[in-house]
């Protein structure tokens, strides 16, 4: 299965970057996600239930973060199992400056088996392409939400500019949120 897309966010590519990176922004926009936890630098694990089809399952999956080119860039590899099936697969997310904001792009391949493949092809695109439209849409609101509070709260300070590390590690979260949801997505 394959599944594109791009979205328009309207803020600063950085701060979308650092956004992706962000755990609880990443936990709360991937629908139906239980569990996030870092297991490495580059590597993390992730629980979410959703519906697909007639099937009601907790996947749990792993993801990795490949080629990461910060503010711009990375490759993500996930595989997710359930008592319904399994996935695997993987996106890769970039980012550019578009129209006084951010444009992100989007390309997942990814396999599905088990019990879940026989809903059909055309019910689990159909299935991702709308779990990916409601991440990416809470994705923008809660990034969107948290811009306007922290302008707010701090009106005239300015942030300074984390570490590369820091950077890397929002990355790696986000990356693996991502992952996992493509990996709902693909299952959904």
């Amino acid at each position: 299965m394959k599944l594109s897309g791009s979205y328009q966010i309207n803020l600063e590519k950085q701060k979308v970057w650092e956004a992706l990176n962000d755990p609880e922004i990443l936990k709360k926009a991937i629908p139906g996600c239980e569990e996030f936890k870092k297991n490495s630098a580059t590597e993390f694990t992730a629980t979410a239930t959703n519906k697909i089809g007639p099937f009601n399952a907790t996947f749990t999956g792993d993801i990795e973060l490949k080629d990461l080119n910060p503010p711009n860039s990375y490759k993500i590899q996930g595989s997710g199992n359930s008592p319904v099936g399994f996935a695997n697969g993987e996106a890769i997310v970039s980012l550019e400056d578009f129209e006084n904001g951010t444009k992100l792009n989007y390309s997942v391949e990814a396999n599905v088996g088990g019990k879940i493949a026989q809903v059909g092809s055309r019910l689990i695109d159909m299935t991702a392409k709308k779990l990916a439209d409601i991440f990416f849409g809470k994705f923008s609101e809660l990034i969107s939400t948290k811009q306007t509070i922290d302008k707010i709260e701090k009106p005239v300070e300015h942030k300074i500019p984390r570490e590369k590390k820091s950077i890397k590690n929002l990355l790696i979260i986000a990356s693996v949120l991502i992952i996992v949801g493509i990996i709902v997505y693909t299952l959904n």
